[in-house]
């Protein structure tokens, strides 16, 4: 078999001679070229030389010609965000910011925005790759919908449903005419990506999604090309809601279980691709790591209607080795006995505690994300908390943690996050890959506040002090205290301030010697009066306590 006929055979829901494999090769190309995902994305030369190099190195069996789902929204007056290492994100909503109306647009054609960029690609990449599936990536309704009129939708959802249904009619004949021009181009497959689909649960899905979405899937199969519903997030909710949407194949993340995912497709008829663990494998481990995860997911998908495939698109920075390594256990049966013979030896989780975090004065508003540059849902999730922040100006500080990064990595596991994004308050699991409506977000973080306002009216505070003299405290061994220290005021979330002191005459004012160095000094500060003079009584006892 070709790779173009192990796709076409897998997505029909028959079996294969073996798993077909689909890196989705979006601005990592870029850096298989050394060029920013900015310059990538704007020139059609540049993605076929980035899926040619991709083809080269990871044996493919399909590849898909661009994963931008900002294009369509561009030609609608979206501002961008560009990035050097991402797809760029939208930054403005004309339905939002009445910088238009629905009536106002219409269904972009071939030469809007960089829409030929994509188009001249793939006739390029179809051109050069005549044995291989090409995949062309189109906007989701719902998301093209998200991009249009920003997180508004949500609440439009419940009293504004008419507004709501004509975006995503609308939505829906700009899919469908997307779909046709990637055919017209030569693209064999047509996945409809819509990962805002995650935010929602299945009774607005149907009420919403399930009728447009529907619509596209019975186009392009007129149109003579396979269809896939790929969607990232926690939408294990909605798999059959998206299967009775008749697409002929469904592509997930490592959000849902594969398991689950081929025990509702395959017995309504559809494929299903996925869900190679992006980050903590692909992004931040080792070919070996790549190459069981890989065959885990290939066992459990088997040979029937199965697609072996990252669950979105590659981050940039992916090692190629990783996909390397992939791509020999797919090809090569001895590799995966190999692999599957290896003793898994479980990797030291080296864990923050996490015990008392959230307890400062603030409260800690933490966002977990694939990257809110990259990811849609990230992103509206990560905009939906910057919104309501200055309304607690002073009060609530929010932090967005990237896991492409190891230490954001670390700080999801030490939280026991499992599904990004999410949103924790104070360290507490609170919104779990749904963005919240405004209101429902400050009402959690108002309830945390009075929560902390009863429990801890009378917090102390504190400070830590560092003592190390110059002469029998030599920099490592500061060094090492020093990285202590911050560790544990890390996995506190602690306002603490921590001061180091060298000064020998200082050292003795703690009542340490200079010779006894390294030493921690910690003092407790309580405000006991504000705004009145206290009894020389009262004064007194607080005195004694600190003589305790």
């Amino acid at each position: 078999m070709t790779g173009k006929e192990r796709i076409l055979v897998a997505i029909r829901c028959q079996e294969t001679d073996r798993t077909p494999w689909v890196p989705f090769v979006g601005v990592h190309g870029g850096k298989l070229l050394d060029i920013t995902a900015t310059d990538y994305l704007n020139s059609s030369q540049h993605i076929v030389d980035g899926i040619a190099a991709a083809v080269d190195r990871y044996k493919p069996d399909g590849v898909p010609v661009a994963f931008d789902l900002q294009i369509e929204a561009e030609t609608f007056g979206c501002d961008l965000r560009w990035s050097d290492d991402t797809p760029p994100a939208v930054t403005s909503h004309p339905l939002a910011d009445h910088t238009a109306f629905l009536d106002d647009l219409r269904v972009p054609d071939k030469n809007d925005g960089r829409i030929p960029v994509v188009l001249d690609a793939a006739r390029q990449i179809r051109q050069a790759h005549p044995d291989l599936a090409v995949y062309g990536l189109i906007t989701g309704p719902f998301t093209l919908a998200l991009h249009l009129m920003g997180t508004d939708i949500f609440m439009k959802m419940f009293d504004a449903t008419d507004e709501i249904e004509a975006v995503l009619a609308f939505a829906a004949d700009v899919a469908k005419a997307m779909a046709d021009y990637y055919i017209e181009a030569g693209c064999d497959i047509v996945a409809v990506v819509d990962p805002m689909t995650s935010q929602i649960g299945p009774d607005p899905f149907r009420h919403f999604v399930s009728v447009p979405a529907t619509a596209v899937f019975e186009h392009i199969r007129e149109a003579g090309a396979l269809s896939s519903f790929f969607v990232c997030g926690h939408a294990e909710q909605n798999l059959q809601a998206m299967c009775d949407c008749a697409p002929d194949n469904v592509s997930v993340d490592e959000n849902i279980p594969l398991e689950t995912v081929k025990a509702i497709c395959l017995p309504a008829g559809v494929s299903f691709g996925g869900n190679l663990q992006l980050t903590s494998v692909l992004l931040l481990g080792q070919p070996v790591d790549a190459q069981r995860n890989a065959v885990e997911c290939m066992e459990i998908g088997g040979e029937k209607g199965f697609i072996l495939a990252p669950g979105c698109d590659l981050p940039y920075a992916t090692p190629p080795e990783n996909l390397d390594a992939i791509a020999k256990v797919v090809a090569d049966p001895y590799e995966r006995d190999a692999v599957k013979a290896m003793a898994v030896e479980e990797m030291p989780a080296d864990l923050l505690d996490m015990s008392d975090y959230g307890q400062s004065e603030k409260v800690i508003v933490d966002v977990i994300t694939l990257d809110s540059e990259a990811c849609a849902p990230c992103q509206y999730m990560v905009e939906s908390v910057k919104a309501i922040v200055p309304e607690f100006e002073g009060v609530v500080e929010w932090r967005e943690h990237k896991i492409q990064h190891r230490e954001s990595l670390l700080f999801m596991t030490s939280l026991m996050v499992r599904n990004i994004p999410t949103i924790c308050i104070d360290g507490r699991i609170t919104f779990v890959s749904r963005i919240p409506a405004r209101e429902e977000l400050i009402a959690a973080i108002q309830e945390r506040i009075l929560e902390k306002m009863r429990m801890r009216i009378r917090q102390k505070h504190g400070e830590v002090f560092l003592l190390c003299s110059a002469d029998y405290c030599d920099a490592e061994r500061r060094e090492e205290v020093s990285a202590s220290v911050n560790r544990a005021v890390a996995e506190l979330g602690a306002d603490i301030r921590v001061r180091s002191v060298t000064d020998d005459r200082e050292i003795m004012d703690f009542g340490v010697l200079p010779s006894q160095t390294p030493a921690i000094v910690t003092a407790n500060f309580r405000v006991r009066s504000t705004r009145q003079s206290p009894e020389h009584g009262v004064i007194r006892e607080w005195i004694k306590d600190l003589m305790l």
